[in-house]
């Protein structure tokens, strides 16, 4: 914190220090001010105490979650995890709340922005990033105008939205993944389906009560072809969890309405499964990342779409804090980063 007595003597000083110099005050050898000595001083003994602290404005240090707008390569949000959503229409130089009054809980672990009509965008509200401290949401909200007006459109009995997937081609199809309730069983989790743009939803992949859904990749050429993942974990006061019976790697190629579980696939890990993170390339559509949580995990990497895996990384630094991290997301340009 700021000592207001140093302050006041720095402030003094300065004052005098900048009356010295208008008054036309002495010059030293170098034929600058004298009271530039005097600053010079200052700064060896009083300014080396100070100490930086932020004085607002009052928002989360960290995000999970951010989209760009497909065709404006300037436009992009994010979404702060105690601090609501932002926008910036200048590449990032400069970012304003555009859901400060409208919108009920303050995290928001979940943004995705149509393709096809980029004034659409949806929201997903709290942390599946299993922290020590977590802000709980209070579901789905959805923009039709670039994010200027916000409405609720589901999953209140949700603490968090781990990701939400629009259909590429039509925006009135939308995936959310829902992770549920913390640190209590909860029916409303899983994978959810709207054909509606949102104002219905269907439970499309459920593992039970303690098992939430954590990442959606879908294939941008064939998005019948989807990918998803299934966490079971919990966080409560006292104790965590990340892992169980019911995590696992799921795909569909009917646009989310079956799936079949890969998870023991040939090529990825047997024994107890955590998080997993998902993606596939829209460069290749075969060419499909997960990344693992298992005491043999790592980074794996599919080339026919989730039939075989090869473990290409099982580095500690990408496997570490999984619960928090294990995030992987495929370029759009090359296959390889």
């Amino acid at each position: 914190m700021f000592d207001s007595r140093l302050g006041f003597v720095l402030s003094a000083a300065l004052i005098v220090s900048l009356a010295g110099w208008r008054s036309g005050g002495t010059e030293d050898s170098s034929g600058r001010p004298a009271t530039d000595v005097r600053l010079a001083s200052i700064d060896s003994t009083i300014l080396k105490s100070l100490r930086w602290r932020n004085v607002g404005p009052d928002r989360s240090g960290r995000s999970i979650a951010i989209s760009g707008v497909r065709g404006q390569p300037k436009v992009g949000y994010f979404g702060a995890t105690g601090g609501g959503l932002w926008k910036t229409t200048d590449g990032g130089a400069h970012w304003a709340p555009v859901t400060d009054g409208q919108i009920h809980s303050a995290s928001v672990g979940a943004v995705a922005v149509s393709e096809t009509d980029t004034n659409i965008l949806f929201i997903g509200m709290g942390e599946s990033c299993l922290r020590g401290d977590v802000q709980p949401g209070d579901g789905v909200y959805k923009s039709m105008d670039a994010g200027k007006t916000w409405t609720h459109i589901g999953f209140s009995n949700s603490d968090a939205i781990s990701r939400i997937r629009i259909h590429p081609t039509n925006p009135n199809i939308v995936f959310v993944a829902d992770f549920g309730k913390y640190g209590a069983n909860s029916e409303e989790r899983g994978v959810f389906k709207s054909t509606d743009g949102g104002r219905n939803w269907r439970k499309v992949l459920y593992k039970g009560p303690g098992t939430g859904a954590v990442d959606i990749a879908i294939d941008r050429r064939n998005p019948d072809v989807m990918y998803a993942a299934m966490w079971e974990a919990y966080r409560k006061e006292y104790q965590m969890s990340s892992g169980g019976p019911g995590s696992g790697l799921y795909k569909s190629t009917d646009g989310g309405e079956t799936w079949t579980d890969v998870t023991r696939a040939s090529g990825l890990p047997s024994g107890l499964d955590g998080k997993i993170g998902v993606s596939v390339s829209a460069v290749d559509p075969n060419r499909v990342f997960a990344l693992v949580e298992n005491e043999n995990g790592g980074l794996f990497r599919s080339d026919d779409a989730g039939a075989t895996w090869t473990l290409v990384n099982n580095e500690r630094r990408f496997r570490q804090r999984a619960f928090y991290y294990t995030h992987v997301f495929a370029d759009t340009k090359n296959k390889d980063l």
